[in-house]
């Protein structure tokens, strides 16, 4: 553990990483207190996906921008309007809420512009990181990152549901708003090296961006399988796993339970990733996340208690191993000048069937039942996720020189 804590020595890292430390366990707290206060508020399944979405479509839709202005703009600066953005966002719902409670329709608003705000933060984070970072230490960072992520899958979840269920879901929702501001007054002391500037037009820096992407089967295929394994397994968890706790299983808060149980599962990933660098890292990561999509089946099924337990410590476990290695391997192979546009590929084609996945999840559990729906499009994700091992690049990809990204650094121009 020694040998990643050294990355703290670098104190551009370090103010990123507790910002996003903090930030991390607020996103946690809100994803089960959003789900478990609409369902407590209105038991439907609908609504819940409905706000959901709005979250997600600006993300989609707007993540490509967000990409060619991180790699334009400081990133730095750009991750602090969001933050204070979403900030404001959050404390105002969690003002509405403590006051009377907030309508579906508040909800689908706010959740709709801290989408937004999420488009621009996300691609700027990726491009940062490798700006903090040496080479040599990318794994490292993002192996010490993605551990305190997968620590918040475990604490967060757990946070929320006793807020929640205990207090209030509006105090939920004003300590993610804390989380971000704490967040960006650690960016405000951040000072990255300079990145290559870009001056060509928006179009052609997009238009940059994808032949990085199509130019590596690797990337574009497990965004691929990854767009369609979100809406099958992802969408449906969420939209319709807390109603599912709470018919089969007596509370909904079991969802919680059982989200906080997978980031257990992620931290023994985390721990498993900094002591172990595989040969064909890609391919181990794919195969350790096939356990998300027997998860929902499992649940789906009603198995016992423990069974799904067990699945969902499996589930954490696959999710970090594969988060670590694919943020090293893209920083490792992507020039830092493009790594940001990129990203935003990488993100709005993972999550671009997410809103569809959250709208449809309702009507389709009225149609043919939540546990139908939920055990199916596990089948789905399964058989989704089993494509993206195809291409030979995928299963064979290393880390390769470090050397190799920066070269390509000094190499890339305006527009990729």
């Amino acid at each position: 553990m020694s040998s990643y804590l050294r990355v703290l020595r670098h104190p551009d890292f370090r103010f990123l990483f507790f910002g996003q430390s903090a930030s991390a366990v607020g996103d946690q707290v809100v994803v089960v207190a959003l789900a478990l206060y609409i369902t407590q508020r209105t038991g439907s399944a609908t609504d819940l996906g409905l706000v959901l979405a709005a979250q997600t479509l600006p993300v989609v839709g707007l993540l490509l921008f967000g990409g060619v202005w991180a790699d334009r703009l400081p990133r730095a600066r750009i991750m602090i309007a969001a933050d204070g953005a979403r900030a404001a966002l959050h404390g105002v719902l969690a003002a509405l809420i403590l006051t009377g409670g907030a309508s579906v329709l508040e909800m689908v608003v706010i959740e709709a512009l801290f989408g937004a705000a999420r488009a621009f933060f996300q691609p700027a984070y990726t491009g940062l990181m490798a700006q903090v970072t040496p080479a040599e230490e990318i794994q490292d960072a993002r192996t010490l990152t993605e551990l305190t992520t997968t620590l918040s899958l475990l604490a967060g979840p757990a946070i929320g549901t006793a807020l929640t269920l205990g207090l209030g879901a509006g105090q939920a929702f004003a300590l993610d708003a804390a989380t971000f501001v704490f967040s960006a007054l650690m960016l405000a002391r951040v000072r990255p090296r300079p990145a290559p500037g870009a001056s060509a037009s928006v179009v052609r820096e997009l238009a940059g961006g994808w032949r990085e992407v199509r130019s590596r089967a690797w990337v574009w295929v497990t965004i691929a399988a990854f767009a369609g394994a979100v809406l099958c397994v992802y969408a449906q968890w969420y939209s319709l796993a807390p109603g599912i706790a709470k018919h089969v299983y007596g509370s909904a808060g079991v969802f919680g339970v059982l989200e906080s149980v997978m980031g257990a599962g992620a931290v023994l990933g985390g721990g498993v990733a900094m002591a172990w660098r595989p040969r064909r890292p890609l391919f181990i990561g794919l195969v350790a996340i096939l356990a998300w999509p027997v998860q929902d089946a499992v649940f789906a099924l009603g198995a016992p208690l423990v069974a799904v337990i067990g699945c969902a410590v499996l589930t954490g476990f696959g999710w970090s191993l594969m988060g670590i290695f694919w943020e090293t391997l893209l920083a490792r192979h992507i020039p830092t000048g493009a790594l940001s546009r990129v990203s935003s590929y990488d993100w709005m084609g993972s999550l671009a069937l997410l809103p569809v996945g959250f709208v449809i999840a309702g009507p389709l559990a009225s149609a043919f039942g939540a546990r139908t729906v939920l055990g199916v499009g596990s089948v789905l994700g399964l058989a989704m996720l089993g494509l993206a091992l195809v291409p030979r690049s995928t299963r064979e990809l290393g880390y390769g020189p470090s050397a190799h990204q920066l070269i390509d650094d000094v190499k890339v121009e305006p527009g990729g």
